[in-house]
């Protein structure tokens, strides 16, 4: 295994990891998660705990395929998953900054994670 690809599943691994934590967090505190997220939920409505829920699953199964294309050694194909899913953190971003959210957790949170993505999926890709 060379360093670059190292580096890339180091990057990927935490990526994972980080999704995953972000998920459980929005199953566990969804209140904490939605302020992270960089739009406040109103949990006072009946629908807003399914749509946080929904939220958590989604981000904790991302994780885990990211993690199972690591543990089969997939380097390319994580590369290419890693690619593809930087639209979430761009598309989050958006989110965010539509709904009046703060511009600092979409550029500094969405924004800085789409780039680490960029990045890591370059490291893979080129191994």
């Amino acid at each position: 295994m060379t360093i670059t690809t190292t580096i890339g599943y180091v990057l990927a691994g935490l990526l994972a990891a980080g999704i995953i934590f972000i998920g459980a967090r929005f199953l566990v505190a969804p209140r904490v998660a939605a302020v992270g997220y960089g739009v406040p939920a109103d949990l006072g409505q009946p629908s807003a705990d399914a749509y946080l829920s929904v939220k958590g699953v989604r981000d904790i199964a991302t994780g885990l395929f990211v993690i199972i294309l690591m543990l089969a050694g997939a380097t390319h194909l994580v590369g290419w998953v890693m690619l593809a899913a930087t639209i979430i953190p761009l598309a989050d971003a958006t989110i965010v900054l539509r709904n009046g959210g703060s511009k600092s957790v979409a550029w500094g949170v969405h924004g800085v994670t789409a780039a680490v993505m960029l990045i890591t999926s370059a490291l893979l890709l080129i191994s």
